[in-house]
């Protein structure tokens, strides 16, 4: 259906592409797998016609294409759902989804009734029980997921790019979208599907080509490659992620919640966390899993001072007791937060890489407390773009610029830079290859066996095993398990997400 031949795209003198060729196949579902940085998104945004300058040939339905614009590409029936999620924030659901392509009457007035009965389908086909109204600013990261999956299946499409499009969405949404991928490809459409996580391709993906450094690795049957295989041909290495087996390196207790409760913004009759009690020691990794609406980024934010107003229950650090009133407090206290949306949270798309890296400690980088010291400046940068991997042309470059996963490791270096007792890090590897998943892994264990209390939030059971001391899960705002993990299995885990009482 989509043939790539030797396609090249540069930016500033970087080369992003060289020389790529890849097909997509009709009826299948085409993994395009790689690290980050590897030039994926770069591709599929040539294909949707977000980028329209390269070298090298598209060949569409046989024949030789080049998109002048994203509505070009979709008026040829090639639609993406983007990693980094494009919806616009103080527009509904329904005016998000047929942005562009509105109805109208006869005298070309909005069909709104129209339209709203059409986003409800859409909204029921992907599960996701909102009314069409909602702002798109008041959905959850995984919730605006689906609304982007909504939206590119309203296009009718022959191509469907999807680019991370589990990265933010729970066990049970993944489901659903697999249903939908299989009612897609049935139809004989084309499915170009780019994931990190290995497991879901090897269940869903018919075929596979792997990028590396921009350049075209290998391409085959899913079936005729294994696991091991993939992840070498993706990092050129041999890579391993193996389930915690270590104790926490301390019992002093670090931090402590006592009842922490929070308000519904929207209805003082409820709480969106219920009651929820825990002590992180000093050393520990504490693992938090749930289904989308659990409740555990409202827990994190409520942590971090970030509803003051709505929160209660006791929290204590190094067992004093504590009542922020803002992030600001918490920060001083020493606990950071890594947020779940990193690009509307937690960086500053518009500064460059170093600056995002050094934005938290400009008070540790001053010269005569007046000027910024360039050179302690580059020096942090330096270290952090090293010890996590970044891959950046350069400490110059826009951090809107980078890949995903490299935007991703940029908000855990400033917080790194300073200096944390407690890390909270709510979904930290979204979007991130398998190759830095593992360096973030092992940072993670070294940070805590040097003292540093760590609560990861993850919708991957996995990440949850690899990282965790001990499981925690949460069902509708409450605390359902607290277990060692090695008490923790997918079973259980999913059990107590679960659970109804």
């Amino acid at each position: 259906m989509l043939i790539a031949k030797n396609i090249t795209k540069k930016f500033s003198g970087v080369t992003a592409l060289n020389n790529i060729c890849l097909e997509l196949h009709p009826g299948k579902v085409n993994a395009i797998i790689g690290e980050n940085g590897a030039g994926k998104s770069t591709l599929m945004k040539i294909f949707s016609g977000v980028h329209t300058q390269y070298e090298g040939d598209i060949i569409y339905n046989g024949n030789k294409v080049q998109f002048a614009s994203t509505k070009d590409a979709e008026e040829a029936g090639i639609a993406i759902i983007h990693q980094e999620l494009n919806l616009v924030p103080h527009l509904s659901i329904t005016e998000n989804i047929f942005l562009g392509r509105e109805i109208t009457n006869a005298f070309g007035i909005l069909n709104k009734k129209n339209m709203c009965e059409q986003t409800k389908l859409l909204l029921k086909k992907v599960n996701l029980n909102l009314h069409p109204d909602t702002l798109i600013y008041k959905l959850k990261v995984g919730q605006q997921q689906l609304v982007e999956i909504a939206k590119a299946l309203h296009t009718n499409a022959e191509v469907i790019i999807m680019d991370e499009p589990t990265s933010a969405i729970t066990d049970k949404e993944v489901d659903n979208l697999f249903a939908i991928i299989d009612e897609l490809t049935a139809n004989n459409k084309t499915i170009a599907y780019i994931s990190h996580k290995l497991n879901e391709l090897f269940q869903k993906a018919d075929r596979y080509t792997v990028l590396r450094d921009g350049a075209t690795i290998g391409a085959g049957e899913m079936k005729d490659i294994t696991h091991d295989e993939l992840v070498e041909k993706m990092a050129g290495r041999k890579i391993m992620i193996e389930r915690n087996t270590m104790n926490a390196a301390s019992n002093e207790p670090l931090l402590q919640l006592k009842n922490i409760c929070l308000q519904n913004p929207e209805n003082s009759g409820d709480n969106v966390v219920h009651n929820v009690s825990l002590t992180l020691h000093k050393g520990e990794v504490i693992g938090v899993y749930g289904l989308m609406g659990a409740g555990r980024t409202e827990l994190m934010e409520t942590i971090f001072g970030l509803h003051p107003s709505l929160s209660s229950g006791e929290l204590y650090m190094e067992s004093k007791s504590k009542k922020f009133k803002s992030p600001a407090d918490a920060i001083k206290a020493g606990i950071m937060l890594i947020p779940e949306d990193r690009k509307s949270q937690g960086l500053c798309l518009d500064l460059t890489v170093r600056d995002n890296i050094c934005i938290t400690v400009l008070d540790k980088l001053q010269q005569w407390d007046i000027f910024l010291n360039k050179r302690k400046e580059t020096a942090l940068s330096k270290a952090y773009i090293q010890q996590l991997s970044i891959k950046t042309a350069s400490q110059e470059t826009q951090v809107r610029n980078l890949s995903g996963g490299n935007q991703q490791k940029i908000v855990l270096a400033k917080w790194l830079a300073k200096t944390p007792k407690v890390l909270l890090l709510d979904e930290p590897t979204r979007g991130i290859d398998v190759g830095a998943k593992s360096e973030i892994y092992k940072l993670i264990k070294e940070m805590a066996a040097k003292g540093l209390g760590v609560i990861v939030v993850s919708s991957e059971i996995p990440e949850i095993l690899a990282l965790a001391n001990r499981v925690l899960v949460m069902c509708e705002g409450k605390l359902t398990a607290d277990m060692p993990v090695a008490e923790a299995t997918e079973s259980n885990m999913l059990t107590y997400a679960l659970h109804r009482n």
